[in-house]
């Protein structure tokens, strides 16, 4: 049974998708923060904390919902779930300064076969590879310490989020990608391997 759905400009949604995107975003931020700078009351804390939330959080959200958005063009149901299990794992993992993020997925039912189930799945990486462009940009642009630091990450994170989805295997994106178009699954691969030699070439490591 699906649940009551809530209409949100051109999609829809219902509280528990709300909530569980609210609940991910949060613990995927957090395990990143705690990644970073280590677990502390301190400003130094919160700085990271809200830096991960808008680097790594919004690449996690947009990524999730453009999987939502082209899977409801397709006239399907499509909401997010997270996996409870692996965020307090996210959490648990980022004290010991590593961090393995599977936060949840969108649930999607309907009509979709190879070619709208590529399609679906290579707009999460494709959304990441932009917003590491945007960020690329504004590091370039603007080089004070806050912007350079917050550019920095952006950047880094989206360009491995997108990698990382793009492997070829299990459930991630990369292998529904194959299936579909190996063009555009090698295209988007090089794009990412590229972004991070540059990361490296302009010394922007985290």
């Amino acid at each position: 049974m699906q649940p009551k759905q809530i209409k949100i400009g051109p999609l829809t949604t219902s509280k528990i998708e709300l909530n569980d995107l609210l609940k991910a975003w949060i613990a995927i931020s957090l395990a990143f923060a705690i990644a970073i700078n280590g677990l502390s009351f301190s400003f130094k804390f919160l700085a990271a904390f809200l830096i991960s939330g808008v680097t790594v959080g919004i690449g996690f959200l947009f990524h999730e919902l453009g999987h939502k958005v082209m899977a409801q063009k397709y006239g399907c149901f499509a909401e997010f779930r997270a996996f409870n299990q692996m965020l307090v794992l996210a959490v648990l993992f980022s004290f010991f300064g590593f961090i393995f993020a599977a936060p949840g997925a969108v649930m999607i039912s309907g009509p979709v076969g190879v070619r709208r189930n590529g399609k679906i799945s290579a707009l999460g990486p494709l959304i990441n590879l932009a917003l590491a462009t945007i960020f690329l940009l504004i590091y370039l642009a603007y080089p004070a310490n806050i912007t350079k630091l917050i550019s920095t990450y952006g950047f880094s994170i989206n360009a491995w989020l997108a990698l990382f989805n793009m492997l070829p295997f299990w459930n991630f994106d990369g292998k529904k990608i194959l299936a579909w178009n190996k063009f555009i699954y090698g295209l988007m691969v090089a794009i990412a391997v590229i972004f991070l030699f540059l990361q490296g070439f302009l010394g922007m490591g985290i």
